[in-house]
Formats: structure tokens, sequence, C-alpha cells
């Protein structure tokens, strides 16, 4: 898995370093800062990618003792370094753009900028698309940062194009800074939103759609035995994840039952999520008193209270750190 990220990196290094000088002969052949703007954010591709690349490199890394947990989020700050990046291209951007405004200069060969600005926009709206959708299928942040970053990419040398046709036909030079502020404030945006999912990573931001998936695991596997699981938390460490849980069980399963209940919960798990799952359980025995309500352990032998009621798993519920007779006892208060 990790070869094949760094393979697909290496690739995009080598295709953004290319394109990167067909967008800069673009602008010298035509002076236009629009241009300019789609070849400053080719810089950032580039950086970012040769980032990319050392982070991928480092993820793969095992455990050690000085890290425990792995290296996995180094692609968190990864990301963080290339939304950083881009922010900058922006800032840099509106810089040449002001100029532009106050000391306009003639425009030149703008079809010939047109034409490479296009292609380069095609070649980076598929490697992106392609970066994006292996980056889902093996859960790397920093894959589908890139390719997020150069679908954007893509879509704003097709625009350019466009506007740059305006300013061609029109003859309104002054359009050409006007839309090189446009794309700077675009450019920040994206900027800002992997520099902000970067920032939840780091800080172990709980992941709705991790902990989505986790739960929707749970609950397709749950068992009788299963009386209820509270206190998990899921954290991601870039493609891996490391998930600790309290499983309440029935009070008179002897250890190897417990830790046979355990290994399957864990197994589950590590199965059925993306990349490599770490899972800690917390055996808890059943509280009689409290727990028969909402017991689905059939013909148990020691139930004290009829079954009331099967609460259902969820991530509110099930992130709480205590048993769930609390969520059945308000339920009943509600009731009343």
């Amino acid at each position: 898995m990790n070869s094949e990220k760094q393979r697909l990196i290496i690739w995009s290094v080598v295709i953004s370093l290319l394109l990167l000088v067909i967008k800069f002969y673009s602008f010298y052949i035509t002076g236009s800062n629009a241009i300019l703007t789609d070849a400053m954010e080719s810089i950032v591709n580039v950086v970012a990618s040769c980032f990319a690349l050392y982070s991928v490199y480092l993820s793969a890394l095992p455990k050690d003792s000085n890290h425990p947990y792995g290296h996995g989020k180094i692609e968190f700050f990864s990301a963080g370094i290339e939304g950083t990046l881009i922010i900058i291209a922006g800032i840099f951007i509106i810089y040449q753009a002001i100029v532009g405004l106050i000391f306009p200069k003639e425009l030149k060969d703008l079809p010939i900028g047109m034409g490479l600005v296009g292609f380069s926009g095609i070649i980076n709206g598929v490697l992106g698309f392609f970066l994006q959708k292996k980056g889902k299928s093996l859960n790397s942040i920093t894959l589908e940062a890139d390719g997020r970053h150069l679908v954007t990419d893509a879509l704003s040398s097709f625009v350019l194009i466009a506007g740059i046709g305006i300013i061609y036909f029109s003859g309104w030079i002054m359009l050409d800074s006007i839309i090189s502020m446009a794309f700077a404030v675009f450019i920040l945006f994206n900027g800002y939103y992997l520099v902000r999912r970067s920032v939840a990573g780091l800080m172990d931001e709980s992941n709705p759609k991790a902990i989505g998936q986790t739960v929707k695991i749970l609950n397709q596997s749950r068992k009788e035995n299963w009386i209820d699981i509270h206190n998990m938390r899921v954290q991601q460490y870039g493609g891996d994840s490391h998930i600790d849980l309290h499983l309440t069980l029935p009070y008179y399963f002897d250890l190897i039952r417990v830790h046979d209940e355990v290994h399957e919960v864990e197994e589950v798990l590590e199965q059925n999520l993306p990349g490599y799952v770490e899972v800690f359980v917390h055996a808890d025995p059943c509280l009689p008193d409290s727990c028969c309500h909402y017991c689905q352990v059939k013909d148990c032998a020691v139930r004290k209270h009829p079954r009331t009621k099967k609460i259902k798993w969820t991530a509110h519920n099930m992130a709480k750190n205590q048993k769930h007779y609390h969520e059945l006892s308000q339920f009943r208060s509600g009731k009343q």
C-alpha cells in the first residue's frame, strides 16, 4: 500500500515539474498576471508534492519507542504545509494583481498562452481526480489533499482561459489583474480548508466520518452478549486508526470467554475499517440491577428484571463514559 502511495506521489512531482515549466513559459510570452497566478500555484504543487512524498515515506515507518502510535500524523502535517503554501501564493498573487492595476502592461500572444494553460489544466484535472480517488481507497489524506489541489488548479485554469479570452476579444487589459485577484481569493479559501483539516487531525479533533463508520460496523456485527459499548474514541494517524472502547459483558463470563469476546470485537473493526487499525478494548461486567432492562442476552439464568428496551448504538451514546442504563433512565423520565 505504501509503495503505491509513493509511486503515485512521484508521478505527481514529475508531472507538476513539467507543467510548471509550461505555465511559466506561457507567462513569459504573454506577460499576463492571470497566467502568472496559475504558474505560482504550480510552484506550490511541486513543493507540496515533494513534501508529500517525504511524508508518505515517513508515515510508512513502523512504530518505535519514540513514536508508539507510529508516524502516520505526518500526513496531517503535510496537508497543513500544502495549505500554508497555497495561502502564501494567494497573497503574492493579490500583490501582483494590485501592481498590475496601478501599472498595466501590454499583453501578447494570448491564444498561445491559452492553449498552453488549457493543456496543463487537462493534465492536472486527470491526475488530481485519480489521486483523490486513490487517496480515498488507500485512506491517505496526503493523496487526497494533493489530488484536491490539482483538481482545483485545473478548474481555475479553465476559468482562467475564459477570462483571458474575454481580455483578448475585448481588449480590456485591466481585466487581467481583476481576474487574477478573484482567483487569489479562491486559492486562499482552498488553502484555509487544507490548513483547517490538518490542524483538526493534529489536535485529534473528532472525525464524524470515521466515528460513523466505526459505529455502523459495530451495529452490523452486534451480538447479544455485547450488552453495550461506551467511552469509545477514534483517533486517526494519517491513514491509520486507533480505537479505544469499553465493552460491557455478562458478569458471570470467565476470563477465557471475556478474552474471546474482546478479540472478536477487535477483529470486526480491524477487518472492516481501512488502513492499519489498532483496537484497545476494556471489558466491564454488567450490573444486573441496571443493565437487565436493556440486555439482549436470551434465557439469561441470572436476569433480575425483564428486558424493556433495546438501545440503539449511536455515535452520541457510544462516546459517553457511562453504561447505557443512564440513557434508559433519561428515556423513562421523559416518558413520565
